[in-house]
């Protein structure tokens, strides 16, 4: 996305890696009470972006997983829109859904 602000796929690489922590980490690393409620938090903050704002970071969302070479952060940007509520489908990982 030519018209992005460099910082705001950072921002948002940064939001899928904190959440990815938080649904990966053992129990002794962080209290899954306390995971599940900052995960819910994140959920929450995002689907009451106004829906420009939510296009633009699905978009770069997008643009980060297509550009990601580690399998299991694609997977798991693939997957962040679903699991987070923003969108009600799964993205197909094979791209179907674009065509």
């Amino acid at each position: 996305m030519t018209d992005t602000d460099p910082l705001v796929p950072v921002l948002a690489g940064l939001v899928v890696d904190v959440v990815w922590f938080l649904d990966s980490c053992e129990d002794d690393e962080v209290d899954p009470d306390s995971a599940v409620k900052m995960m819910e938090s994140v959920s929450w903050v995002l689907t009451r972006l106004p829906q420009n704002q939510r296009e633009r970071f699905l978009t770069v969302l997008e643009d980060l997983a297509e550009a990601e070479t580690a399998p299991g952060r694609r997977e798991f940007l693939e997957t962040f829109p679903f699991a987070c509520g923003l969108v009600e489908e799964p993205v197909d990982s094979g791209r179907a859904a674009e065509a």
